[in-house]
């Protein structure tokens, strides 16, 4: 939950009015620490002011309400190659539908499986797993 609402904070709707600087580098360092070096989280920062700035006035950026279409339209305004670091986060908390729903299919044939062959071996189950997952 805590991601989800952290992610709300680049929301584009009613002209950024959930956007919080705080807030967005605060997911970055809770949970895309990996994604980002040191020096470009404190880059990130400098992105988001000058973004915040720029946007409020830009007329094909602020009438936008979603990630998506903000991610659409920032590529549209050439600004991807000035905000590449917000561009970068945009598409990785994008992903997070596709990686999660990938996770928890495999949780899910896991326990099928499980539940099948109650009492099997780790390297059958690891083998009936894959094939069920990767079914192509």
């Amino acid at each position: 939950m805590e991601l989800l609402s952290l992610s709300n904070s680049l929301v584009p709707k009613d002209i950024y009015k959930a956007f919080d600087l705080n807030n967005i580098c605060a997911l970055v360092d809770k949970f895309y620490s990996t994604d980002f070096s040191e020096h470009e989280k404190i880059n990130l920062r400098y992105q988001l002011q000058h973004f915040h700035l720029d946007v409020v006035g830009h007329p094909d950026l602020n009438n936008l309400s979603t990630m998506s279409e903000l991610c659409q339209a920032l590529k549209k305004t050439g600004k991807t190659n000035t905000c590449y670091l917000i561009d970068r986060l945009i598409h990785v908390i994008l992903t997070l539908p596709v990686s999660t729903a990938t996770t928890e299919r495999s949780f899910s044939a896991m326990k099928i499986i499980k539940t099948l062959c109650n009492k099997t071996e780790d390297g059958f189950l690891t083998d009936n797993t894959m094939l069920y997952i990767e079914k192509e």
